[in-house]
Order: C-alpha cells, then sequence, then structure tokens
C-alpha cells in the first residue's frame, strides 16, 4: 500500500489481489465442486481398476450434470494426502484411503 496525502492508496497490483465481494463464499463453493468431482473420478477409477493406487499423470474423464470433466486424478489424490490436516473427518472418510 502506498500512502498519499489522502490516506492509503492501492496500487494496481493490490487491486488486482484484492478479493471480491463475497470472494470467500466463492471461493469455498469452488473448493466444494472440486472435491466432488474428484471424489467422483476417483469412485469411477477404483470400481474399474479395483485399486486405489494411481499414476501421478493419470487423467480421469467425468460426467457431472450432464457436462464432461476431465480430472488429473493422479495429482488430485496427490493433493489430498498432502493436505490433509486440512480435510475435514466426513472428507477423509469419502476418500476412503488410509494414509500411514
Amino acid at each position: 500500500m502506498r500512502w498519499t496525502s489522502h490516506g492509503p492508496r492501492r496500487t494496481d497490483s493490490q487491486a488486482r489481489k484484492a478479493p471480491s465481494a463475497g470472494g470467500a463464499k466463492a471461493g469455498t463453493a469452488r473448493g466444494a465442486e472440486a472435491f466432488a468431482r474428484g471424489l467422483a473420478a476417483l469412485t469411477q477409477y477404483v470400481q474399474r481398476e479395483q485399486r486405489t493406487v494411481i499414476p501421478r499423470q493419470h487423467s480421469e474423464r467425468i460426467t457431472v450434470d450432464g457436462h464432461e470433466h476431465d480430472v488429473r486424478l493422479g495429482a488430485w489424490v496427490s493433493n489430498q494426502k498432502s493436505r490433509r490436516a486440512k480435510l475435514n473427518g466426513e472428507q477423509l472418510a469419502e476418500l476412503g484411503i488410509d494414509w500411514a
């Protein structure tokens, strides 16, 4: 933030980084949707392959509400594992993967 004679003023780069009105809720909803898509992709993969070991580069195509999505499933599972401390108990139970 820079100060002017009228008080603090945001620079252009700070204005771009500033959250929009309601941004927190929008981000939370997007995160929940992404988790649901990842979980659907994981479920589809496990049913087909009968295993939970997923190559990091693997992508899974799923259909949600009539729209197709490519989920980078290997990366998604790896991210969930590294962020598992931030997941709630319900999300961990839904994943159904036991990480040591």
